[in-house]
């Protein structure tokens, strides 16, 4: 059968990629056509368009970039006529798949959409059109399929794919972090997300805060693809920092806390059970709009799904150098604070494991569903 998958960051390269691996055990004549990255890339697929072309944040910069968007929009219709798919696959990134998932159904093609969108959070009228143009939803929190049963639409919860791919890694112990160096007892990770409107926004506090520590080593995991010089100009006078590229997992398996932008970062940081401070700061007009509509306690996944604040977030205006100076001397200070968190971060980890391998139990349910006929509209 023919597949074409749509991810728009790189989370969902790398979700895409463990769901290709699992439909392949499955579908052995499967084919793979997609937009992502180079995980779901190396892992079989065509790669039609990377995320990087498709990265626009906040209101502002999709009003900007809107024709950019638009262009893309008409590119991937004229592509999934061409290659005719069995099913189409939407990963997230909803602005964008949600048009997609729109035009697809009335074409006739079957559609899936794996990792829901956060419309839980806000835009919870979006359900409305999830029911209409998704025949078959996978969501990944445990909280998600109680929020679709208020709007009478049938879910599957498939667990988290991130437990397994951490898991995998650990008992791999692939922990050959080259440049970590034996004196290294004191690493602080800076992981300021993946895209650069994101990381100019946060990654200069964060590295002012680095000057505060001088007893510690803070390493910057650098965003897949980014060039070297757009970190240069902002780290040059900073000695207590350095760079990795494409060795987060290591730099979180070998670091005492984490300063983490808001995201999947956090969950992933919380599943290497490293103490951490969650930081948000987007442009004003952006989070001006957003404050209104947004409708969650928390923004990072792991006081969400905990349903209390397990981390500390520190939120736009309150993402300073004197705020953030402070919580990272508590975080690094404090041993009853970090047995807090470790024992919060157990029983998330618990909580994510129950429903077994989320891509397994995914690739599984769209295999099945791919060969079943579509029930009548």
């Amino acid at each position: 059968m023919k597949y074409y998958l749509i991810a728009g960051e790189a989370s969902g390269d790398l979700h895409g990629s463990n769901l290709i691996k699992e439909i392949k055990r499955l579908d052995a004549q499967a084919e793979f056509r997609c937009w992502g990255g180079e995980k779901m890339e190396q892992n079989g697929a065509y790669l039609v368009k990377h995320y990087r072309q498709l990265a626009f944040m906040g209101f502002a910069e999709v009003v900007k970039n809107l024709p950019a968007i638009l262009r893309n929009l008409s590119f991937c219709k004229r592509d999934m006529v061409s290659f005719e798919p069995d099913v189409l696959i939407l990963i997230d990134y909803p602005g964008f798949n949600l048009r997609i998932a729109k035009w697809a159904k009335q074409q006739g093609f079957k559609v899936v959409y794996y990792i829901s969108p956060q419309v839980w959070a806000w835009k919870e009228n979006r359900v409305k059109t999830i029911k209409r143009y998704v025949d078959k939803m996978l969501v990944i929190l445990p909280f998600e399929k109680a929020f679709y049963q208020k709007w009478n639409y049938a879910v599957d919860y498939v667990g988290h794919p991130l437990v397994e791919v951490i898991s995998d890694f650990i008992q791999s112990q692939e922990k050959n972090f080259t440049d970590k160096q034996p004196e290294d007892k004191n690493i602080i990770a800076l992981l300021p997300g993946s895209r650069k409107q994101e990381i100019v926004q946060k990654l200069p506090i964060m590295l002012k805060v680095a000057a505060q520590f001088p007893d510690y080593r803070f390493i910057v995991a650098k965003a897949p693809g980014t060039e070297e010089s757009f970190y240069t100009k902002m780290l040059g006078q900073y000695r207590n920092v350095s760079t990795v590229s494409g060795k987060t997992y290591n730099l979180l398996c070998s670091a005492k806390a984490a300063l983490v932008t808001s995201g999947t970062a956090t969950l992933e940081t919380a599943l290497f059970e490293v103490p951490q401070i969650i930081c948000y700061k987007g442009g004003n007009i952006s989070y001006q709009i957003a404050k209104r509509l947004v409708k969650i306690k928390y923004i990072g996944l792991v006081n969400l799904i905990m349903d209390k604040e397990v981390v500390k977030e520190l939120i736009q205006n309150n993402l300073t150098e004197k705020n953030l100076a402070f919580e990272l001397g508590e975080l690094l200070n404090t041993t009853a604070k970090l047995k807090a968190i470790k024992e919060d971060y157990k029983e998330l980890k618990g909580i994510l494991t129950e429903a077994g391998p989320a891509s397994c139990n995914a690739a599984k349910i769209i295999v099945a569903f791919c060969k079943s006929p579509l029930p009548p509209a």
